[in-house]
């Protein structure tokens, strides 16, 4: 019968391991998948595939927000807004910076509220609501120096003075650009800083020296046309041209810029030149072209825009789809689990019901074999064991009623004799410290500081708390295990009140005035969720 036993709790113990490690492997998710797939969404995001990438995205929230992974939800949710961003659904963008910033600044550091609250900004300035973005990208670097991220603190101080900038007002815009270039030259990210400020001497009409600036950058700096910052350069040097009334260079470098830039806008912005530089050289007929382009470009910019809206309907619409196949999925997942879940527990019943069942007639068929023999010296015994139990337990109940008694005697003669040797301690330093002869004799001095700091020593403590444990059965330990924020120093304070002494005498003995014994009393009650109709001494005594 044991040897069943046995063999079956073995078979149990396998079963649950192999159920335990299918379990683990059927719903483990990691923190570093839902990164990667965040990853592989940024990847379809520059590669222009919007779809792919929101539907990734999409993923990863929900995965990041049923582990409560904060860090990979805001990635997500930040992620999001910027593939809207780059889809111009500016609303829907906003919608996701301001989550995620929400999240950053419940959950996160003060860096991922930087970077939420700077694209917020970004999204307003894109929309040519500059006041707005003004104000989000002062936040952005009022929160980076608050919280001293040095780090980021000079994209959002260049992108006000880019701001500046476009509004024609360099010289408002100088002293952010350079206490910018400051900040990015620690952190080798300067080049956008430095562009900005050849634009800002174009403006103020420093034109020599930002066409030398322009120069040097785009010999110097290879990576400006990795992001497209050499055409913004060649506009500056055709704008500074066109200042200088150097029509050729100027036409010859708006040209440029048109020939190589994707960006209608931009081509838009440099024909507007053409047309300036014909019109300054009476070239009227080329002038009329230039404004023509100005006007086919605008027409397509706004064509793109209106296409680029039903494409993201498209893609929300899309997207709404696939949240409904995840939803699907999910559940399909939980009733699953739920049916995994139902059937381990029944199996496990079920062994378990064999095991006792196995168990009960093992010991069913030991108890038939002894009681034959036992009943007969059970009868005989019986009554002198209950008259022995009785006569023990009676004397056993005075015994620890003598012992609860003189231990509560020592307790008390304990906190008695702290606080009276106290007193006559406090007293002394109080008769030398109003001595000035004394006050001045060093020796004097340091017994006297002696005598505070010996007022209260933690092996009588200790002691008084060994005694007051035994005699209030645990009673400190219960105490502690309800209200587990209780520190030593509150514990030694209940313990003198459930001894039921006076205010006075607890201040004595913890060398502290009655004024703060009281304050004391009152922060413990607090401490312990008391109202104020309950009182602290009525409460400890009934537990």
């Amino acid at each position: 019968m044991q040897n069943q036993m046995n063999n079956l709790s073995g078979y149990l113990s396998l079963i649950l391991l192999y159920l335990t490690v299918g379990a683990s492997a059927v719903f483990a998710q990691t923190r570093e998948q839902c990164d990667s797939i965040v990853d592989k969404a940024v990847e379809y995001t520059y590669n222009k595939e919007y779809e792919k990438s929101l539907e990734l995205l999409e993923r990863s929230r929900a995965l990041a927000q049923n582990h409560h992974w904060y860090k990979q939800e805001y990635n997500a949710v930040f992620n999001m807004g910027l593939t809207y961003y780059f889809m111009l659904d500016y609303a829907e963008a906003m919608d996701l910076y301001l989550e995620s910033y929400n999240i950053a600044v419940k959950e996160l550091e003060p860096k991922d509220e930087i970077s939420a609250l700077n694209n917020i900004a970004n999204v307003y300035m894109r929309q040519k609501l500059y006041p707005k973005a003004l104000e989000y990208y002062t936040k952005a670097f009022e929160t980076a120096k608050e919280n001293k991220v040095e780090k980021r603190m000079g994209i959002p101080l260049m992108n006000i003075g880019m701001i500046y900038n476009k509004l024609n007002k360099p010289v408002k815009a100088r002293p952010y650009l350079v206490e910018s270039l400051q900040y990015m030259k620690k952190y080798d990210d300067s080049i956008s800083a430095q562009v900005l400020i050849a634009e800002n001497d174009m403006l103020l009409g420093n034109t020599a020296k930002a066409r030398m600036a322009s120069f040097t950058m785009l010999k110097k700096y290879p990576e400006l046309y990795k992001y497209d910052l050499n055409t913004y350069l060649w506009q500056v040097i055709a704008e500074s041209y066109l200042k200088d009334k150097d029509y050729t260079n100027a036409e010859a470098y708006a040209r440029k810029v048109i020939k190589a830039s994707k960006d209608e806008e931009v081509s838009r912005d440099n024909y507007e030149i053409l047309a300036k530089v014909y019109a300054a050289t009476h070239s009227y007929d080329k002038a009329l072209v230039a404004k023509d382009s100005v006007i086919s470009l605008n027409t397509k910019i706004t064509e793109l825009t209106n296409g680029r809206l039903f494409e993201n309907n498209r893609v929300k619409f899309e997207l709404q789809n696939y949240r409904n196949e995840v939803a699907n999925k999910e559940e399909k997942i939980r009733v699953e689990r739920i049916t995994f879940i139902s059937s381990l527990v029944a199996l496990i019943a079920a062994v378990i019901i064999l095991v006792l069942v196995f168990r009960h007639k093992s010991l069913k068929a030991e108890q038939l074999r002894n009681q034959a023999a036992l009943s007969l010296e059970m009868e005989k015994n019986l009554n002198l064991q209950l008259e022995k139990q009785i006569t023990d337990a009676l004397l056993e109940q005075e015994h620890l009623k003598d012992a609860v008694e003189e231990r509560s005697r020592k307790l008390s003669a304990k906190a008695l004799y702290l606080s009276d040797r106290n007193e006559v301690i406090e007293e002394i330093v109080e008769y030398l410290s109003k001595k000035p002869r004394y006050a001045a004799d060093r020796t004097l001095s340091a017994y006297v500081r002696s005598l505070k700091d010996n007022l209260r020593t933690d092996n009588e403590y200790s002691s008084f708390f060994t005694h007051f444990e035994e005699v209030n059965h645990g009673f400190l330990t219960r105490l502690k295990k309800q209200y587990p924020t209780l520190n030593a120093n509150d514990l030694r304070f209940v313990a003198y009140l459930k001894m039921n002494l006076t205010i006075k005498e607890i201040a004595s003995i913890l060398n502290i005035t009655i004024v703060a014994c009281k304050k004391r009393k009152e922060r413990l009650a607090t401490k312990m969720e008391l109202t104020k109709e309950i009182d602290l001494f009525d409460h400890i005594s009934v537990l």
